[in-house]
């Protein structure tokens, strides 16, 4: 066994997965949000820490002790969950890097409300499979995970396909006034 793997179950056997990493995520995104919402107030930055601390330890220690009922164990779905967030914001960002490619503007008035809808199925879909809502649905007994992962991905393809092709897409703008939007995206502009 490579060294890699050996300190990756290594770590793994400490806890790492199950109550380090969910916690820095869990305390960061909170801290995040209360800093950047001021709901306590301009520079309370020691009362964020202690709230977005004591949030974090709430939903860690009952997993440890395994005190959650089953199957609505915070961390698990947590765990469950991040690899396909993962994967869909890299295939999102493939996307719009794509799109940048030849000058397609995602960010425009047209398609805002378009990609809001698809973001929420998209998470709702995520969620849903994880916490096992969808897994005794006819959809994945008729088709098979397979057949939907294709039928996915035939789907973005065609909508990559159509905003190329579509007027006013991809002929009406140079390849690197694409790239500024795709720079603009990123730089929060």
């Amino acid at each position: 066994m490579a060294v890699f793997e050996e300190g990756i179950q290594l770590l793994e056997s400490m806890g790492i997965a199950d109550v380090l990493l969910p916690f820095l995520l869990i305390f960061t995104i909170m801290y995040a949000v209360l800093q950047k919402a001021k709901i306590l107030g301009q520079d309370k930055k020691n009362f964020n820490i202690i709230i977005a601390l004591v949030v974090s330890l709430s939903v860690i220690i009952p997993h440890v002790l395994g005190t959650y009922p089953a199957g609505y164990d915070v961390i698990e779905i947590i765990n469950e969950v991040l690899p396909q967030i993962s994967l869909l914001a890299i295939a999102f960002l493939t996307l719009l890097i794509l799109a940048g490619l030849v000058g397609v503007e995602l960010a425009g008035k047209d398609f805002a409300g378009f990609f809001v809808i698809l973001a929420i199925i998209a998470v709702v879909a995520i969620f849903g499979g994880s916490l096992g809502w969808w897994e005794s649905g006819w959809f994945y007994n008729w088709f098979g995970e397979e057949t939907i992962a294709l039928a996915i991905m035939i789907l973005v393809f065609g909508l990559i396909i159509w905003f190329i092709t579509s007027e006013g897409g991809g002929g009406s703008k140079k390849v690197g006034e694409g790239l500024k939007e795709i720079g603009k995206f990123f730089a929060g502009k």
